[in-house]
C-alpha cells in the first residue's frame, strides 16, 4: 500500500495523543513511553481531549462546511458520525481528570489516573496498530506494540 493511506476517522484523536506523545520525547529524550505519556496527561492538548473540546471544535468545523471534512475533502456519513460521538464520550469518560490527584501519597497512581493512562496507552497501540497494518512503519515512533 502506498504511504498516502487515508487514516479512518476514528484514529484522528489517536493520531493527536501520539504525536503530542513524539514532542514530548524530542523535547526530552532521556526519558521512556511510560513517563513521556504520563507528562502528556499534564499538558493542556490532554486537557482538550479530556473534555471533549477536541472533538466539538472538530463536529463544529464539520457542520459549518456541510459534513465535508477538511483533511480528506470527503463528506462524513451520519454513521461515522455517531461513532465519532461515542469515542468523544468514551474519551471524556476514560481520560477523566481530577486535578492535584494523579498520585497517592505513596506515588502509586490512583485508580482513575491509572484507568485514563491504560487508556491512552490503548489509543496509541491502536495507530501504530494502523501504521503497521497499512505497511507504513515510517510512522511508528514509539514502538509500543513491540
Amino acid at each position: 500500500m502506498p504511504n498516502n493511506t487515508e487514516k479512518p476517522y476514528v484514529l484522528r484523536a489517536a493520531e493527536f495523543v501520539y504525536l503530542n506523545i513524539i514532542q514530548i520525547k524530542k523535547q526530552n529524550p532521556e526519558i521512556n513511553n511510560i513517563q513521556a505519556l504520563e507528562f502528556f496527561m499534564t499538558t493542556k492538548e490532554y486537557d482538550i481531549l479530556s473534555s471533549g473540546e477536541f472533538h466539538d471544535k472538530w463536529f463544529l468545523e464539520l457542520k459549518n462546511n456541510k459534513f465535508i471534512d477538511s483533511i480528506t475533502k470527503k463528506k462524513i456519513n451520519g454513521e461515522t458520525l455517531r461513532l465519532l460521538e461515542l469515542q468523544k464520550d468514551s474519551m471524556v469518560k476514560f481520560l477523566l481528570k481530577i486535578p492535584k490527584l494523579y498520585y497517592t501519597k505513596s506515588h502509586f497512581p490512583l485508580e482513575i489516573s491509572q484507568r485514563a493512562f491504560d487508556h491512552l496507552w490503548r489509543v496509541c497501540e491502536s495507530y501504530e496498530m494502523w501504521c503497521k497494518e497499512t505497511k507504513q512503519e515510517n510512522l511508528i515512533y514509539l514502538n509500543i506494540i513491540e
